[in-house]
């Protein structure tokens, strides 16, 4: 069960997502999706990050879906998606739909001081263009990690394609 949430987290849910990462977090925003157990899922970032960009919004902190998307991804899903991406107009626009969606999150989710800042260090356009996980060519799947990340949160057709294709949520408590 996914639950979407959107909360700073607290003491115990630090030292969760301390041992998930395997290090001290930096730069969370928020809590945006926990499971059944109140297990943090994915957390949104800050988009400036010791007054540098940091282009990944929605982070993957779940040790379970980690596990299981770098199984998906060791079997060749990538090259699978970014083929069907070349041949299937339909899905390469809502893939596009998908890296637009993030990047309206990304500055709505944005401090006005991150905005301005971003504004005077010429961050601005690298933070507007950046898709999913950073990426650049938004015809291209960088980490299935990202993508579901994304999907737990928004809009994000890999997502729910990985959850047709592979049941993915199916894995959470």
């Amino acid at each position: 069960m996914v639950i979407q949430t959107d909360q700073v987290p607290n003491d115990d849910q630090l030292t969760i997502i301390a041992r998930q990462l395997g290090r001290a977090p930096r730069g969370i925003q928020a809590i945006t999706a926990i499971d059944g157990e109140d297990t943090p899922l994915v957390l949104r970032m800050q988009s400036i990050v010791d007054d540098k960009p940091f282009p990944t919004l929605y982070w993957l902190s779940s040790d379970r879906l980690k596990v299981e998307l770098s199984h998906i991804e060791a079997r060749g899903v990538i090259k699978q998606l970014e083929a069907r991406l070349k041949e299937d107009s339909a899905f390469l626009t809502a893939y596009h739909r998908s890296h637009e969606d993030y990047v309206a999150r990304r500055w709505q989710h944005m401090t006005q001081e991150d905005r301005d800042l971003a504004e005077q260090r010429g961050y601005t356009e690298l933070l507007r263009q950046r898709g999913i996980g950073g990426i650049t060519n938004w015809d291209q799947v960088r980490c299935l990690h990202t993508q579901y990340a994304h999907h737990l949160c928004g809009d994000n057709v890999i997502g729910q394609w990985l959850d047709a294709e592979y049941g993915v949520i199916d894995s959470l408590p």
